[in-house]
This record gives structure tokens, sequence and C-alpha cells, in this order.
């Protein structure tokens, strides 16, 4: 079995906290469905995902492009933060802010992306963000384009989306320490089995403690974390599982932003060492705790239909003060910014989805019927000085005593509810052709409240999807797929009225290969997205009028496989053209990117129990504004571990092998971000 290919009408959105609640009780309390599952119609060869349709299918045969990153590669490649995962998969930009110690920064096909955990939002929005840690997930998955049609309001870029670990019908479990440079130390466990004799209920509990220094002087990372699960086979056609987790981080924050001078240009006084940090150590912090508990209920009532209902509650709770360099005002000195935001974030979501499969003697039939809710506030202070403090030295800067009283923090309050109905039907005909299509309707409000103003969008928006794909004899499948997605704007135009939401469009031609009896995959895809709507400045130059157009075509091309029983490689190419609205080329997007992973297999041999890695990755120059051109960069990064018996594994990860020192973005003609420095990571394990 293959490792890679497995898997309009207006709505009054409720606003007052028993309306709320009375929409969270109708939701929960929608009779019950089921579907029947036909696994064997699915290819031994391809692994099988929810991400794309949100209903399982292999993706070799689904008209979207998703890329998948399986827990084995999370380990392979020791991947630390969220934003490490994708690195080897085309279409994807990681790391360039640097190695940012509390956020995750991801361009897909050079727009923004939404996150998602278990097929269920996460509300990110300014300084909070929830940050998934990677220990605690079985996979990570990327929807590339526009996904209004499954998942409502989100960028046009697509959506991550993390699926967390999951009890284990067998007894399993694991231990592992980790040790590094920049002071990283990480011990944490994985342990799940059955708790009943029968097997019917079924428990996962995993856990980890990790401290890590950050790339800047004086910046740091503590992390917590625990997530327990329960799975409950109810009936032969029932099956509930609750997932939970906590995790705490306490540290001082990587602000990366550097001035151009210094870095990407040269002064009389040299370059900008990358550790300097313009921050003030002393008083500077990000305390940061997020909880969630949830569920995912499943019931087959019939040979045609399922029922699934998906629910999570969550908080985040930030406590967080940063200090940045914000521009030059001397030949060797800078302005310095501060900010602060104090509060949290309460959010539930909830989707409900109805399954029916039935088959014909030439077809088969999958109908998905959905609705589903989300209630997201964030109740907060927050406070930002564009101008704080005496000027730094860029070269050999020196923290200053900072202190900004409560007083001088503001109120802020965002809520954000969306109920939204969709539908999707993919028909099989004769396992040759597979047609997709679907509609779906939102309801997105949206209220931004700060002293003096109140920002809202109230948006009711329908996108449509569709695609056809055809099989081929060898596992060569082209496919042509539509896309739309949207995302509202909470302000208003000089007149006062409502702007429209921006808007994505997506047209994608591609294909997807994947022959009987090889370990691998092969894609590519040609793809032209749009956003209309977006806001520029009007001829008077006082406001905003939404005439803005940004655009991005492309080529992705993507592997995995094995080239024999032991060698297997990664490989992915990417072309982006990103244009803003004035036409000029995007901030941060390169153009091209290359990355190639090759790992080998000794198992067989003398050295039966070793495996060694090696990869490359390369960037493309990107544009910083309208007058700084970013060189393109190249960097290494290695692994090997050994098997030292059938409990005990050793291995060293590292990454930028060779410490390169680079630029890895600037935008605006204003900020300038250094990429990561060397990472080496040391890992014992034992598993039972």
């Amino acid at each position: 079995m293959s490792r890679y290919l497995s898997p309009s009408l207006p709505i009054n959105v409720l606003s007052s906290p028993a309306r709320r609640l009375a929409m969270a009780t109708l939701l929960l309390s929608c009779p019950l469905a089921a579907q029947a599952q036909d696994d064997a119609a699915q290819s031994d060869t391809m692994v099988v995902t929810a991400t794309a349709l949100k209903v399982a299918a292999p993706l070799a045969e689904t008209p979207r492009s998703v890329s998948s990153v399986s827990r084995e590669e999370l380990d392979e490649r020791n991947v630390q933060s969220l934003d490490e995962s994708f690195r080897y998969r085309s279409g994807v930009l990681s790391g360039h802010y640097g190695a940012d110690n509390n956020t995750d920064w991801l361009k897909v096909r050079g727009f923004g992306h939404s996150t998602y955990q278990d097929g269920l939002r996460i509300y990110r929005t300014g300084y909070y963000q929830w940050t998934p840690e990677p220990y605690g997930l079985e996979r990570v998955e990327v929807f590339k384009g526009p996904s209004s049609i499954l998942y409502g309001e989100a960028p046009p870029g697509g959506l991550i989306n993390a699926v967390s670990k999951r009890p284990t019908a067998e007894k399993r479990g694991e231990i592992e320490i980790q040790a590094g440079n920049r002071q990283h130390r990480q011990f944490a466990f994985d342990t799940s089995g059955p708790v009943t004799e029968s097997g019917d209920v079924r428990y996962r509990m995993v856990g980890l403690y990790k401290e890590r220094d950050g790339d800047l002087d004086g910046t740091y990372n503590k992390r917590y974390y625990f997530a327990p699960s329960l799975e409950w086979d109810i009936s032969d056609d029932t099956q509930l599982t609750v997932l939970a987790s906590f995790q705490k981080d306490d540290g001082v924050p990587v602000n990366p932003f550097k001035t151009p001078y210094g870095t990407i240009q040269d002064t009389p006084f040299g370059k900008v060492d990358p550790e300097t940090n313009y921050g003030a150590p002393g008083y500077d912090k990000d305390e940061h705790t997020q909880t969630a508990i949830g569920y995912e209920f499943k019931h087959q009532l019939s040979d045609t239909w399922k029922f699934e209902q998906n629910f999570r509650y969550s908080r985040l709770d930030l406590d967080l003060r940063s200090t940045y360099v914000f521009s030059k005002v001397g030949e060797r000195t800078a302005s310095r910014g501060h900010l602060q935001r104090n509060g949290e974030i309460d959010s539930f979501t909830i989707d409900n989805k109805m399954i029916g499969k039935w088959y014909t003697e030439h077809t088969e039939n999958t109908l998905l019927l959905g609705v589903g809710y989300q209630d997201l506030s964030l109740d907060g202070k927050e406070y930002d000085n564009f101008n704080y403090g005496n000027p730094v030295d860029i070269f050999d800067p020196h923290s200053s005593s900072m202190s900004v009283p409560d007083s001088a923090l503001s109120d802020r309050q965002i809520d954000k509810e969306q109920l939204g109905f969709y539908v999707q039907d993919q028909l099989r005909i004769d396992n040759r052709w597979v047609l997709l299509g679907g509609v779906r309707y939102d309801q997105a409000d949206t209220k931004n409240r700060a002293p003096g103003r109140t920002e809202r969008a109230d948006v009711g928006q329908t996108s449509w999807s569709g695609g056809v794909m055809y099989l081929g004899d060898h596992g060569v499948n082209p496919y042509l797929s539509y896309t739309e997605s949207f995302e509202p704007i909470a302000s208003v135009d000089g007149s006062g009225r409502l702007y429209e939401p921006r808007e994505g469009k997506q047209w994608e031609l591609g294909v997807k290969v994947a022959p009987p009896g090889w370990d691998g995959y092969v894609s590519a895809a040609v793809f032209d997205l749009k956003q209309n709507n977006s806001l520029v400045a009007s001829s008077d130059g006082g406001t905003q009028e939404q005439s803005g157009k940004q655009k991005s075509q492309g080529i992705e091309i993507e592997g995995v496989g094995y080239l024999t029983d032991q060698l297997q490689l990664t490989a992915a190419y990417t072309y982006t053209d990103a244009d803003k609205e004035n036409g000029q080329p995007k901030d941060l997007i390169p153009r091209h990117q290359a990355s190639a992973w090759l790992d080998y297999n000794f198992e067989g041999t003398a050295l039966n129990g070793l495996k060694v890695g090696a990869g490359i990755r390369y960037v493309g120059e990107s544009s910083g504004g309208d007058t700084i051109t970013v060189p393109s960069y190249t960097v290494a990064d290695a692994m090997a571990s050994y098997d030292l018996n059938s409990h005990w594994t050793a291995q060293v990860n590292v990454n930028n092998f060779t410490d390169e020192e680079y630029v890895a973005s600037c935008e605006a003609d204003f900020y300038c971000y250094y990429g990561e420095s060397r990472s080496v990571i040391g890992s014992l394990s034992y598993q039972w």
C-alpha cells in the first residue's frame, strides 16, 4: 500500500447570547442519518483524505489540489513548527519571516490562507495566533486555491488542515528526548491503545515539554503541551471521538523586523548581524495559552446514508509585549515601535454533514449536504506606539528601560459569526470519469469595536465549484477545476457603505499520476487565480475605493515516491507570477521555488537499521516593495537515524546545514527579514 496517496435567500444570523445558544442547540440536535462506506472502491495505491471534498476520497482521483505530509515525514525531518511542514511541497512559501517563535507564516499560491484543525476553523487574527504543536499531529494537509465551497469565508490562497493524533486499536507508545543548539531541550511521550478488553473504547495521550532559544539574542520560548483523546464504538454503526488539548507557551518573542539599510543594502558600517535584537528582552514577553475540547460523531443509519457532526470549543489567552525596529532616522540609528495585546478569544464551531452514496451499473454517486456554524469572539486590550522611546543604534543596539501603564491600553472587541449551507455531488461514471459540482451559501457577520469607532461587515455570499477528471488506464488522471472564495472586509467606504467582500476565483488544469504497482505519485497543475474587490487609494488620496485586482498564475509540479526499494525521492517545483493591484510583483513571493529530498534506507544490508537523508531548497529572487529586489538563496538539510534495536532509535537532524546567512524576504520598501540559522537537533526515542 502506498505511503503517499493514501489518504439566494437572506438568512438572519443570531447575534445575542441567547439566540447563539439557540442556534447551537438546533445544530447539535440535527437528526441523524448515515452513509455506506465502500473501502473496496478505493485503490490500494492511494492515500485517502477528506480535506479536499469533506468526504473521504483518494487524492489521485480528486479534481482539486491537495498536498499531504504524513506523520512518518514529520518525524523524519523532525518538524518543529507548522510552517516547516511544507518545505518540500509545491505551491507553498514558508520561512519568509525567518524563525518566528510564536506564529506560523505561510503563503499559498501567492496569497494568505486560513488554518483548520481536524476540519474545523482555528480563529487567528492579528497577534492572536493559535499554533498547533506538530508532535500532536497525525498529518498536515494543504488545500491550494479558493476553498469557500466547503469551508466558508477564507483568503484565496487556500487552507491548512492539521489532523490530530487519534486513539489506536493496538497498544503502543513512545518516549522521546531531544537536545540541540540554541539550547533546544524536549521531552515527549505518546501512548495509546484499548481501554476495554473488547477494544470498543480506545485512548491516546500525547504530551510534550520543549524549550528553545530564538534566532535573536535574548529571545526564547518554553512550551507545555498535553492532548488526551478517547474513541468509543457505541455500536456497530455509531462512533464518538473526543479530542482535547492544552498548550502553554511562555517566553520572549522573536521580532524579526530589520531595516533594508544594513541587511539588503550596503552601509559604511557593514551588515547587521542576523542575531541582532531591537526589542527589550527585559520587558517584552509572550504568554500564550490555548485550550480546546471537541468531538467527532459518526452514525450510519442505512446502506446509503451517514451522518457526521464535528464540534469544538476553544479558548486562546494572550499577554504579549513586543518591541521592534520601525524606520531608519540617522546614519546609524532607527526609531522603534512597541505593541501590547492582552485578551482572549473564545470560539465554537460545529459542522454537520449528511453523506449519501449509491450505485448503478455504471455510476457511483456521493452526495454531501452540510450546515456549519462558527461563533468567534475576541475581547482584549491593546497598545500601539510607532515611535517609542529613543532611537536605537542599528549596529549596536542597547535595550533601554520601558514601561507602559495599563491605562494606556485601549479596548478591542471583535465578534464574527458565520452560518453556511452547502451541497456537493461527486459522480463517478464507468470508473473513467469523475464529475464534481457544489454550491454554498454563507451569511457572515463581523463587528470590530474600538474606542470611538465600530467597523462591521454583513455579507451574504454564494460560492460555486466544479471539476471534471478522467481516470486513465495507467493511473494518469487529467482534470479541470473551478473554485471560489470570499473574505469579508470589516469597514466602510467614504460614503459609509459596507465594502463588498474580497472575492477569489480560480481555474486549474492539472494531472495526477499514480501508476498501479508504484509506491508514489506525481502531480502537475497550471492555475489562474484572481482576487477582486481589493481596496486601493482613491484618486483624491483621502479614501479607499474597491477597484483593486490581484492575480497569481503559475505552475506546480510535485512528486513523492520510491525509486528503488530503499531510495525515496521527494521533489517539487513552483512557478508563481503574482501581481499587486498596480501590476507590480507582490512582495515576498518568488517566481521560482524548487526542492528535492532523497533518503536511503540500508535495510537488508550490513548497515541494517541506518537511514540517511538530505535535501536542498531553492527560493528565487523576490520583490520587497517598488525599489528592493531580494536575491535568491539555497539551503541544505540533512538527517540520519539508526535503529539500535527493535525499541531504541537515535536520530540527528540538521537544517541549513552550511549555516547560510541570507535575507529571506523584504516588503513595502520598509522591512527585511533574515532567514533561519542552522538548527541541529539530536533525538533518542524508545518505542513499544
